[in-house]
């Protein structure tokens, strides 16, 4: 916002099913030092293979420009200009997720 470049919303659906998360191993991701270490349907059984992405259809959409060259450069600074460009560009982009999930058919053939 400081820059006056506007904000461009971008929404993605599909990403979240290239590896489908079953459960964790909490004990190795804390002895390796990771935040987590997922079990898939194809990790670890297939060891390093189970790192290829299953082949999902994935929709991305850019939403209008959320103009801000309006505001000035010291609106970063204001917590309730941020709070209301913040719930603008979440309202927007999740209303896109909800609309191409809506349209999404199959995860794997769209």
């Amino acid at each position: 916002m400081d820059a006056g470049a506007p904000i461009i919303p971008c929404s993605v659906v599909g990403s979240e099913e290239i590896y489908p998360k079953i459960g964790e191993f909490s004990p190795l991701a804390r002895l390796l030092g990771v935040p987590y270490l997922p079990i898939t349907p194809t990790f670890p059984l297939l060891g390093p293979l189970g790192g290829i992405p299953l082949p999902t259809k994935w929709t991305i959409e850019f939403g209008e420009p959320i103009e801000t060259s309006h505001l000035g450069s010291d609106a970063g600074d204001d917590p309730m200009i941020v709070f209301e460009i913040t719930d603008q560009v979440r309202e927007t982009i999740q209303n896109t997720l909800f609309r191409n999930l809506a349209r999404r058919g199959s995860v794997f053939f769209g």
